[in-house]
């Protein structure tokens, strides 16, 4: 393929999300199963990633009140497959159903809440996990950064623990190759860049640094703990005395917990002048998790990540 891999030249020169797009756009659509988009925002979003090519929908919904959500907005559903469920617990099931069974090869939520498709994704019994903890990842970019970089986890793991951050960290990693990021530098964030036995994050950014030492977690380059300043900048780095790979330029930014990963993430977004998508990784099937806040790029380049990756699962399942 002659387009670059998304992150494989950072620099401020590529806009992140028109780069996820047009690389996505080089690849067969993605058969995608969408969730209960039973409003005006998610429709649309749907039916523009389908005109640009990146899927091809399943709308899982109800269809009456699909259909009034399209005419009351003057979206067009020709041609647009339709599985018609009574309510968004259904669709969530109807969702993990075809996925399981291969009928679609991602999943996006539509307008319905994220523990709802969640629930519907994460039990044994739907046949989507694997053998990793599921975990999502946030894409940003920043002007004031050179690369593009990760976060995680933001929106599925409130509180990991040890093995938990293991697999956070390991999806990624993951994540990150696909794009073309071939050894990832990863910050293991805390509020301080010493191991302290009162603050357990600091503790935790210790062992997965050996887990990575020992080949537990493979593919990137692991320091932590490392307060946010030294992850981003070399210069706090410097002045603090830290001598590292990672210090100044992860391409990976774990946080401690789900709460600091989603203030992080949106503090970025609203007050940095960050563009991101998001993905969840770790399940069969991509899956896509959209707000009802996020614009419409941010939207068109999450579908883009899950096109790249179901392409990237079908020579290699999770």
């Amino acid at each position: 393929m002659s387009q670059a891999l998304p992150l494989a030249n950072p620099g401020h020169s590529q806009d992140l999300l028109q780069a996820l797009i047009a690389y996505a756009q080089a690849l067969p659509a993605v058969r995608t199963g969408v969730v209960h988009p039973c409003d005006a925002v998610s429709l649309e979003a749907t039916l523009e990633a389908k005109a640009l090519g990146l899927v091809t929908p399943v709308l899982i919904a109800p269809r009456a009140r699909l259909e009034a959500v399209a005419a009351q907005h003057g979206l067009a559903l020709d041609g647009v497959e339709i599985d018609d469920v009574p309510h968004s617990h259904a669709a969530a099931a109807r969702g993990a159903e075809l996925a399981a069974a291969g009928k679609v090869q991602a999943l996006m939520k539509g307008s319905l809440h994220t523990d709802e498709l969640m629930s519907a994704i994460l039990p044994s019994s739907a046949g989507l996990r694997t053998k990793r903890r599921v975990s999502h990842c946030f894409l940003m970019q920043v002007p004031t950064y050179p690369r593009a970089f990760i976060i995680t986890d933001a929106a599925i793991n409130i509180a990991p623990d040890l093995l938990a951050k293991a697999d956070i960290v390991q999806n990624a990693i993951d994540l990150a190759h696909v794009l073309g990021v071939t050894s990832p530098k990863v910050a293991l964030l805390a509020a301080v860049e010493t191991v302290s036995p009162n603050m357990p994050a600091t503790l935790d950014a210790a062992v997965l640094c050996k887990m990575a030492d020992r080949g537990q977690i493979t593919g990137g380059l692991l320091d932590g703990p490392l307060a946010f300043d030294n992850a981003v900048s070399s210069e706090a780095a410097q002045i603090k005395g830290i001598r590292s790979e990672v210090a100044g330029a992860a391409d990976i930014l774990v946080a401690p917990d789900l709460e600091s990963g989603n203030m992080l993430a949106k503090q970025l977004e609203y007050l940095g002048n960050a563009h991101s998508a998001g993905i969840v990784l770790g399940a069969k099937v991509p899956v896509v998790l959209t707000s009802r806040a996020d614009p419409k790029p941010s939207r068109l380049a999450s579908c883009a990540v899950a096109a790249i990756l179901a392409d990237h699962y079908r020579e290699s399942p999770p």
